[in-house]
């Protein structure tokens, strides 16, 4: 399947001055050895030497694979960057140049500060050393002195909060307590810049939070670099992001164009191949459900502008999505609605061809393409087929949220199949605009509207 629109390697800011950069890579190229067997390792260091002492060209008993070929770009100072690409792209061995622990085939890499990484699982602690020494010998490695770790232990110890098997050897670990440590460890070396690749993925909810909490108060002051597979991970803590593609430079742009691309070539991807994918959707929020009017909050303004003929996406031809709107709950078809207010909103699309089981459905993002709620009408309606010229309507009924003030969009989209097991047929980012003007002051994502707030002296 072809992309509407070409991708390319845009670099987000001008050139800069060096005092200015974190992190400037030109170039940098890896390749790795491979050898299908043992003894070849071995001709390879004999026979070549031995075949140019008689002025024969030296034979080869390797193939090469390149893990990374000519990637080039700068990360300010203060900048946060985030690094996505499927496995086997290139990520952790860029990072590894990045950070001194491997040699580039090819190019340099210029760092200004002092890095303090968290790469593969485990990386830079002894087995064998208890997580007490473990503390301290990293410690070491960041260039702290045994009196600024001591300084910083209890500290340590308290973000870690492994309690009892601190005195005991890592190898005994499971790989949470690991991160945990080495979290702690690199969160108190006053690092000016932080590489962390895939570390939050493997804790446990309480201690990701503690951890996310901690990065968003360091890229205040301080430059990071972060790699994940969680796309809303990267869209919530980095401002610009590059994607590596079989090692490979595909994108360098903000962080919210950069992984849409990345995500509907994914999918693309798999479509192309006959696969199936899991939706991005989640598969009951429960929005659906005829929602009551509850307390309607005139204090909360929400503008909706259609604006489909703009959206960006891909469509396989077999479906098209043709107009978005938003009624009251009169049936009225309005722009303007209160916070809680109840509304119906209508998604049109056309058949091409004939689809077994149509899906409509809808995501709400913020500015910094997190998903806030969304639905679909699998789970709530009476599957029927298709047939090609016919049009398909989805409607959902719900109650306004509570929304901070601000500039929400909505990603719309219709596919064939199942929530589990589907193909998307046409989908498009930012086919509508919500604009929130709110005068009270709202917490979280979403906020609620709340029966009754008091407070009383006893």
């Amino acid at each position: 399947m072809s992309s509407e629109t070409p991708l390319r390697d845009v670099s987000p800011h001008p050139v800069e001055t060096s005092a200015s950069i974190a992190i400037r890579v030109r170039d940098i190229s890896k390749c790795y050895q491979i050898y299908d067997r043992p003894e070849d390792r071995l001709k390879q260091s004999i026979v070549p030497r031995l075949q140019r002492l008689f002025g024969r060209p030296g034979d080869r008993y390797y193939r090469e694979f390149w893990a990374l070929r000519d990637i080039s770009f700068e990360v300010r100072k203060g900048e946060t960057l985030g690094v996505i690409g499927r496995n086997g792209s290139g990520k952790s061995t860029l990072l590894q140049i990045i950070c001194g622990t491997r040699t580039p085939t090819s190019g340099d890499v210029e760092v200004n500060g002092r890095v303090a990484a968290l790469l593969e699982l485990g990386s830079g602690f002894n087995p064998e050393f208890t997580g007490r020494e473990n503390i301290y010998m990293s410690g070491a490695v960041l260039g702290l002195t045994r009196e600024e770790v001591a300084a910083r232990y209890d500290a340590i110890v308290a973000f870690a909060d492994i309690g009892d098997f601190l005195g005991q050897p890592v190898k005994t670990y499971s790989s949470g307590m690991f991160v945990r440590l080495a979290f702690a460890v690199i969160a108190h070396a006053d690092a000016d810049i932080l590489v962390i690749d895939e570390a939050l993925s493997v804790g446990d909810a309480v201690f990701t939070q503690k951890c996310k909490r901690f990065l968003r108060s360091f890229i205040e002051k301080g430059t990071l670099i972060f790699v994940s597979h969680d796309i809303s991970s990267v869209l919530s803590l980095c401002e610009s992001c590059i994607w590596l593609d079989k090692g490979a430079l595909r994108m360098h742009s903000n962080a919210k164009e950069t992984t849409k691309a990345y995500i509907k070539e994914c999918m693309e991807s798999q479509a192309s191949q006959g696969l199936t994918f899991e939706t991005i959707a989640p598969a009951r929020p429960g929005m659906a459900q005829e929602a009551d009017t509850g307390e309607i909050d005139p204090k909360v303004q929400a503008s909706f502008f259609e604006d489909i003929v703009n959206a960006e996406g891909w469509k396989t031809g077999m479906a098209e999505l043709v107009s978005i709107q938003v009624a009251d709950a009169r049936g009225d078809m309005l722009t303007s609605f209160s916070g809680g207010e109840t509304v119906e909103l209508t998604i049109r699309a056309n058949a091409h061809a004939a689809l077994a089981s149509p899906i409509i459905g809808f995501l709400v993002k913020d500015r910094l393409g997190q998903t806030l709620f969304g639905e679909h009408t699998y789970d709530s309606c009476d599957i029927q087929p298709v047939d090609a010229g016919q049009s398909i309507v989805g409607r959902f009924v719900f109650a306004l949220p509570m929304l901070p003030s601000g500039d929400y969009s909505m990603t719309i989209s219709i596919a064939d199949g199942t929530p589990h097991s589907h193909v998307q047929h046409h989908w498009l980012h930012d086919a509508a605009i919500i604009k929130v003007v709110s005068e009270r002051k709202r917490y979280g994502l979403v906020g609620l509207a709340f029966k009754h707030v008091s407070i009383s002296a006893v």
